[in-house]
């Protein structure tokens, strides 16, 4: 399919047409005054309604890592659709799912090797909390309910998972949430470790702060610790070398879960499997979704540990072991779509593909250190975010005007405040990623 052929021939939506639609994550009547409409997408390019190719600097929201509309996916999707469009996964199943299963945990860190499928990394999140309490309850320890996140965390936005996220906006309207909840500070800090390239050298120290919320709480209230390997949406902030591990063994040593949220990180994001793999630390739990079918269907899942699993395999044979559960958990569609994803990642050797292109998104982003309003860049795998100096008065204008002159150049990237965050394909040129820094460059030189 040729790109004009996503032309639309439709007139554009009216204010009155968009009204019914309210938006996530969205302002929405500003948004309905001066929409951003795509028709189609392929490879790189999402196309406009006004037939303009825009490069795909996002990934779609973190979760395109194939590029779009991969042809296998698709033709995945609608096959599994004319043979088998929905069954529950309550008490029955389908072939799929079980090999879905497998091969993802062919693909995880050793010794995870259960997979529970959810629709989302917010349902991912929330069933991993669960899990957590009902791995310690069934093993009579059923003061651990308490969790252990991470500020500038973001776990979705589910109750559980908006609990135990550390983003104030996120949180601020919603509560009271969660009250078996704490933080650990996050790992950024500029002052020690500005423009770091991959994970910086300063900062293990602050996993001891997990030491010192032991002190408050104590231990056997403790159900689990949850945190991205690298903060996404908080900000792309890798681990300091050595961070993982002390968490590790400090969860380790007092009979806590550590969970690693991987929504982001999962599915080759730092040349990996998952970012576990990356680090070399293997957590008991892990959550994803996004990549998981290359966004092509909703999907998330949790990958349990056999120590967890086997923790809730008690009492009768016919006994539900876990009451929890979605309707369309493992759904046909879902997994015929993860199955056609992961084949593309192996054909296409995508993994290693962002690997090999890691030094030269580096090089690109880290390049623009000596711009105007820049005060820190940071990067690991293809995932880099720029923080710009707040204007004055107006914090997150700058970061907003630079996103939307990035837009109307054609490069499609992510403002957070006054953080420009960018997470590509995997199946970027090193043109386009030269492409997507020179917009951003333009841009920055462009505005006060």
């Amino acid at each position: 399919m040729t790109m004009n052929a996503f032309a639309s021939s439709n007139s554009p939506l009216t204010r009155e047409a968009m009204e019914p639609f309210w938006l996530p994550m969205t302002p929405n009547r500003q948004f309905k005054s001066k929409p951003r409409i795509f028709v189609g997408a392929e490879g790189m390019h999402y196309v406009t309604d006004d037939n303009r190719r825009i490069l795909d600097g996002m990934a779609g929201l973190w979760c395109v890592n194939a590029g779009h509309a991969q042809r296998r996916i698709v033709e995945a999707i609608q096959a599994q659709a004319a043979k088998l469009d929905f069954v529950s996964s309550f008490q029955m199943s389908h072939p799929a799912a079980f090999e879905l299963a497998r091969r993802i945990t062919e693909i995880a860190p050793a010794g995870l090797d259960h997979v529970f499928f959810t629709n989302s990394g917010s349902e991912a999140v929330d069933t991993a909390l669960k899990i957590a309490r009902g791995y310690h309850r069934a093993h009579g320890d059923a003061s651990r309910i308490r969790f252990i996140s991470r500020a500038k965390a973001y776990h979705g936005m589910g109750w559980g998972g908006l609990s135990v996220s550390g983003i104030v906006r996120h949180r601020r309207d919603f509560g009271p949430l969660l009250p078996e909840v704490d933080h650990l500070p996050h790992t950024h800090n500029p002052e020690h470790a500005a423009f770091s390239r991959g994970q910086p050298q300063w900062g293990a120290h602050l996993a001891d702060e997990l030491s010192k919320l032991l002190q408050v709480h104590d231990p056997s209230t403790i159900a689990a610790v949850i945190v991205e390997p690298v903060t996404g949406s908080g900000g792309v902030l890798p681990p300091p070398v050595g961070y993982l591990e002390r968490l590790r063994k400090i969860c380790d040593q007092h009979g806590i879960l550590l969970i690693f949220d991987e929504v982001i990180t999962g599915f080759g994001r730092l040349g990996a499997a998952f970012g576990a793999n990356a680090f070399g630390v293997t957590p008991d739990i892990i959550t994803c979704a996004k990549g998981m079918t290359n966004a092509a269907v909703p999907m998330g899942g949790v990958i349990a540990s056999g120590k967890v699993y086997d923790a809730l395999m008690q009492g009768p044979d016919n006994a539900i072991e876990l009451f929890h559960g979605y309707t369309y958990s493992a759904h046909p569609l879902a997994c015929a779509a993860g199955l056609a994803a992961l084949d593309v990642y192996q054909d296409l050797g995508l993994f290693e593909r962002a690997r090999r292109l890691a030094p030269v998104w580096e090089n690109h982003a880290h390049g623009l250190r000596d711009l105007p309003h820049v005060i820190d860049i940071r990067n690991i795998g293809l995932l880099a975010a720029i923080d710009l100096k707040p204007r004055e008065g107006a914090p997150g204008a700058r970061g907003s005007e630079c996103a939307n002159r990035c837009y109307e150049d054609g490069i499609l990237i992510r403002g957070s405040g006054d953080t420009l965050l960018i997470s590509p394909p995997l199946i970027i040129t090193e043109e386009q990623i030269a492409d997507i820094f020179a917009a951003i460059r333009r841009a920055l030189t462009g505005i006060s």
